[in-house]
């Protein structure tokens, strides 16, 4: 796909980016495509920049080198008020679900609307009883945070997220410490609400089963390279042993078990001073 091709079929286009953090250097000239409509996860170990590059795309960073376009807008030369009407477009589901601890379910739901439209109430309690109906939590509207699984809260923020009826979705690690109910209803919403709503979805997850289970397209990242980019079929027939390594989860490999160290049993007979 030439650049034409894929800027008329992307949402979000990135295009030799680099970014550090002091002398670390996070991406190192890495070019990524989001198409519309679709769900795209980004791979890799931690610390590899994955929800620093959530950040690029929601202009809370600003790149050494590169472009990110988003919807055919060039974040990153956006005037104040240009990216914050970008950013209304844009959901974001935190790793920690983020809700505000002093409202219940339902004000949670409403905060964005009430904010950011000029709706009367009725039409919001309508807007939010549809978007907790979807998550399947409309029955916990009263409940405050602290009275929610770590299941029910990542839905609610997710409903939060969808309330503005946004044209893409970010989710940063959504699966992170959940029950395997909880995962699976998390599954299902992340691919239903996708298909229904036709938005555009990135998941940023180490988890590899349930990820390339709903994910069109996979980029895994390391090293701040793409090491691998593909759908999860071409993915796990990868012909790179740290690629599989990484989606099979295996305790050796490239990577290794052991830190670097001197031969063993030339420790053991060494006089036990200290290193």
């Amino acid at each position: 796909m030439d650049n034409r091709d894929s800027l008329h079929h992307s949402l979000v286009s990135v295009r030799n980016l680099s970014f550090s953090r002091g002398n670390k250097k996070i991406f190192d000239d890495i070019s990524l495509d989001f198409e519309r409509g679709k769900i795209t996860a980004i791979m890799g170990p931690s610390g590899t920049g994955k929800t620093t590059l959530l950040k690029l795309i929601g202009g809370q960073l600003f790149p050494a080198q590169g472009t990110v376009t988003v919807d055919g807008q060039n974040v990153h030369q956006l005037r104040r008020t240009e990216l914050f009407n970008l950013r209304k477009r844009l959901g974001m589901l935190f790793q920690s679900g983020a809700l505000l601890t002093d409202m219940n379910v339902y004000d949670n739901v409403a905060f964005p609307l009430r904010e950011h439209t000029h709706l009367p109430e009725s039409m919001i309690r309508t807007l939010v009883l549809m978007k907790l109906q979807a998550v399947g939590l409309r029955g916990a509207r009263n409940l405050m945070p602290n009275e929610l699984s770590g299941g029910m809260a990542r839905r609610v923020a997710l409903a939060r997220a969808i309330a503005l009826d946004p044209m893409m979705i970010m989710y940063d690690e959504p699966f992170t410490g959940q029950d395997p109910i909880s995962m699976g209803v998390l599954v299902h919403l992340i691919k239903s609400l996708n298909t229904i709503l036709g938005l555009t979805s990135i998941i940023v997850s180490h988890d590899v089963h349930d990820t390339s289970a709903i994910a069109d397209y996979i980029y895994v990242l390391s090293d701040g390279k793409i090491v691998a980019q593909g759908t999860p079929q071409e993915i796990q027939q990868s012909d790179s042993e740290w690629v599989q390594q990484f989606m099979t989860g295996a305790a050796d490999g490239p990577v290794h078990f052991h830190y670097p160290a001197k031969d063993y049993v030339d420790d053991l007979l060494s006089t036990g001073k200290r290193y």
